[in-house]
């Protein structure tokens, strides 16, 4: 079993390599780190380069390697106290004596020892070295000074050792580390989500009411809804604790406290937003927006006159929203809507798989008690088949309830156990 990636899509590791001939698994933990989905930068010690060579973990972790405390063209970019900042979690593996008694006397003589001492990130140490080493009392005391100052220790293997010793001194392997690191941010996301809300944390980009696709200059094709259910859901992921940008198409409803909202007109202005919003970075997006299939063609540059009784318009297609943002590399959890007035649930379910979505909640808007225009829903959740979740029916119930189950659907999904596709 495995956790669904998106998950760890925002989680900054840095992975700092020091001198010792464990720096070979460092290369493997790379890559296992980069599978759960975590965005991962080494920093390698001179000592470690006598080992494995920093363009090895360029290759793996997709991001340039940082080696110098004073690096002219990295003081440019991100610099060592940005990035500092940008860690969720500095993990060194392995850490070398001389490292562990640079930490515990507070040096900051190089790239690795100024990070700790200026991150307020969690700091993670996996020694590895000679076992007489590990048992030496100077060893012993630095290392019991890191756990007083909030370190956590990962605690050597015994066995048999590079320089023939046998004992305590050996790296964990790698996937040990990585499952590690991975159960760590789970369950601090559940226990962020059990003290201030289900999504507390996550970046939440709704998109609700109608699109207009101008004719001319007065004339536009639109639909009936009226974005109600796409506001509720706004208010809901608030006050699960999420930040939400709420991507409104022309409605007169009041904008949900606490939501950041931006108002968009026709299908392509609100994919350019919602692509926008994706690069600033986003955990939840949730497309209750309905989205004109079609557009015209050539919009009119002036209002078109009255002549004739038959007026042609050429119409093109409109791109998916929900669809392209789905199928962007460093995708986030995907929620669709599927409003239909026959074959609900197989339509739906069909979208859900076609378009690629983690979860896709449909209703019958032929009913006039749950339509476009009425403060009431009912609705069916389908999950993506990885989650292996049962399908969820919503009763009838207002629009501010029904948001609140969906909020409820999202969080148990993104903490649910999949399988890998």
């Amino acid at each position: 079993m495995s956790f669904d990636l998106s998950v760890f899509s925002n989680k900054n590791i840095i992975l700092a390599v020091t001198g010792g001939i464990a720096a070979y698994k460092s290369a493997i933990l790379v890559r296992r780190l980069k599978d759960y989905g975590f965005n991962v930068r080494v920093v390698m010690t001179k000592g470690a380069q006598a080992f494995i060579t920093p363009l090895t973990f360029q290759a793996l972790s997709g991001n340039p390697v940082h080696t110098e405390l004073l690096d002219p063209e990295a003081e440019a970019g991100m610099g060592h106290i940005e990035l500092a900042r940008w860690a969720d979690l500095i993990l060194v593996a392995p850490a070398s004596c001389d490292t562990i008694a640079k930490f515990g006397a507070g040096l900051a003589d190089d790239l690795l020892s100024t990070l700790y001492l200026a991150t307020k990130a969690p700091v993670w140490v996996a020694p590895a070295m000679n076992q007489q080493m590990w048992a030496a009392k100077p060893t012993q005391r630095n290392l019991n000074t890191l756990v007083e100052d909030g370190v956590h220790v990962i605690m050597p293997e015994a066995g048999s050792q590079a320089c023939g010793d046998v004992g305590l001194g050996r790296m964990p392997e790698p996937e040990d580390l990585a499952e590690q690191v991975k159960n760590y941010f789970h369950q601090a996301q559940r226990a962020i989500a059990e003290k201030f809300g289900l999504l507390a944390g996550k970046r939440v980009v709704i998109t609700a009411g109608p699109t207009r696709e101008a004719i001319d200059p007065v004339r536009y094709i639109s639909n009936h809804s009226t974005g109600k259910m796409g506001f509720a859901i706004a208010a809901a992921c608030y006050s699960a604790g999420a930040k939400v940008t709420l991507l409104a198409g022309p409605v007169s409803l009041d904008t949900p406290n606490g939501v950041r909202r931006i108002n968009v007109s026709s299908a392509i202005k609100m994919l350019d937003e919602s692509m926008h919003q994706l690069e600033e970075g986003c955990d939840v997006f949730i497309a209750t927006a309905a989205v004109a299939d079609y557009r015209v063609a050539e919009v009119a540059e002036h209002k078109i006159k009255k002549a004739g009784d038959e007026l042609n318009v050429s119409l093109v297609k409109n791109p998916d929203i929900v669809a392209t943002i789905a199928q962007q590399s460093k995708r986030p959890f995907m929620v669709g809507f599927a409003a239909e007035t026959r074959n609900v649930e197989e339509y739906a379910a069909g979208k859900l798989v076609a378009k690629k979505l983690d979860m896709i909640a449909c209703n019958d808007v032929s009913r006039a008690d749950i339509g476009f225009a009425s403060d009431q829903n009912a609705m069916t959740v389908f999950f993506a088949e990885q989650y292996q979740m049962e399908k969820r029916d919503l009763e009838k119930a207002s629009k501010q309830e029904i948001a609140q189950q969906l909020v409820e659907a999202i969080h148990d999904a993104l903490h649910h156990e999949i399988e890998p596709i």
